[in-house]
């Protein structure tokens, strides 16, 4: 049976309560980059109430630079001026360190593009070129291609994470940032409890080093917005057919991540182009899709999960005419 992670959140858990939607299928995620480890663990316990048997993903925040402290959730940005950005402001203080001037920083799942102008370590701000227009938010990823493998695999809100799904037995804990074999071993000797792995693939040394990764878990979720970071949007089709053939070929199960029904954060119905994206993503073998900001946040969660539901049980009663 094809597996559905559906993202918890203010939409669904609150306004749409898991008894609404809840099918053998759904997996629940808690996406460990919003709150505090104190909140996080009364999402726990709200699904948990709301759906005792209920199986639960803890996606770990990981090592992603995010935006933080904004005053005011947010700072506008306008194209071809300039801002700029404290240490402070950033969830990794020590995020400048591994800057350099005309660096491009991709932001927000490559919504924004920032170049880097200064750095000024008097005043501890980061001067930067924007090549877009909006809001950028407070926990929005703030991500330089090859650095990486320069920061600390576990960050320590990982690590008391981990120590939540120890105490309550989750059934899934997501790695994120999965960078080589060593970073799996290294979480692994932090979890006690029975939770299953799943290694995320979203940086370009995973895919580089995806063989020796697939040893360590039975299964891969990859993470399409962070990657198209690393290698550009333009190339993400190409590396998601080359990982998935390489997981299939291993025998591992595969989740795919990111804008899948994007449109229905703020519409019921999908567009065609995403009905025919979800189908041919299911046919390709995989074991289950994410749906992200589109049950978390979107407006129409059970819509969503109808969709792709209806979308797996149409793939396997299949007849044209």
């Amino acid at each position: 049976m094809k597996k559905i992670i559906a993202t918890v959140g203010p939409s669904l858990l609150h306004t749409t309560p898991l008894s609404e939607v809840h099918n053998e299928r759904n997996i629940y995620r808690i996406n460990g980059a919003h709150g505090t480890v104190e909140d996080i663990e009364q999402y726990i316990l709200k699904i948990q109430k709301q759906i005792p048997e209920a199986k639960i993903l803890m996606d770990l925040p990981g090592n992603k630079v995010r935006t933080a402290e904004f005053e005011d959730g947010y700072i506008d940005i306008e194209e071809n001026k300039e801002f700029d950005i404290l240490f402070t402001q950033m969830n990794y203080i020590n995020f400048y360190s591994h800057l350099k001037v005309g660096n491009t920083i991709w932001a927000n799942d490559s919504i924004f593009r920032f170049t880097v102008k200064n750095i000024d370590k008097n005043n501890q701000t980061i001067n930067l070129l924007s090549h877009s227009t909006g809001k950028l938010l407070n926990n929005k990823g703030m991500h330089v291609r090859g650095i990486h493998e320069h920061i600390p695999f576990l960050f320590e809100k990982d690590k008391g994470l981990i120590e939540l799904a120890n105490k309550y037995n989750l059934a899934y804990i997501g790695l994120s940032f999965v960078r080589t074999q060593a970073d799996i071993i290294e979480a692994k000797k932090l979890i006690t409890s029975d939770s299953i792995i799943i290694s995320k693939v979203e940086t370009l040394a995973a895919v580089k080093n995806l063989v020796e990764i697939l040893t360590e878990v039975e299964y891969i979720l990859i993470d399409r917005g962070d990657l198209s970071t690393e290698i550009g949007l333009v190339k993400v089709p190409a590396y998601q057919d080359y990982i998935i053939d390489k997981a299939v070929f291993h025998g591992k199960k595969v989740f795919l991540a990111t804008q899948f029904l994007k449109s229905m954060e703020l519409n019921p119905v999908p567009t065609i182009p995403e009905v025919i994206d979800l189908y041919n993503t299911l046919k390709k073998g995989i074991y289950g899709i994410q749906m992200s900001e589109e049950t978390a946040v979107g407006k129409y969660p059970k819509h969503c999960l109808d969709t792709i539901a209806g979308l797996i049980d149409e793939i396997n009663e299949e007849r044209l005419v």
